[in-house]
């Protein structure tokens, strides 16, 4: 009994620490209705902070033009791809 009460405090622990599923954030899910109309504008932090509010995403990965980028899906994250001259091409969740 007295080893259980030891190690109690690690194993509630480790459940309030579990991360969430695929990688996301608990309370933030990207969603794509509406980032069309981002399309064409500067990658600045205040477009990124427009866009973050609109999709609900948690985290903003920008991905210049020509670069690879990891096929891992967040649902908490928005991808925004930029065209040649760092301007918003499109954007999606994940």
């Amino acid at each position: 009994m007295r080893k259980l009460a030891l190690f109690s405090p690690a194993l509630l622990a480790a459940c309030a620490t579990a991360p969430a599923p695929h990688g996301g954030d608990p309370g933030y899910v990207c969603h794509n209705n509406g980032l069309d109309r981002f399309a064409g504008r500067p990658a600045t932090s205040e477009v990124g902070a427009e866009m973050l509010g609109a999709s609900g995403a948690r985290t903003i990965r920008w991905v210049r033009f020509g670069a690879m980028i990891t096929m891992e899906f967040s649902p908490s994250r928005l991808t925004v791809r930029l065209d040649p001259q760092s301007r918003v091409a499109s954007a999606t969740c994940g």
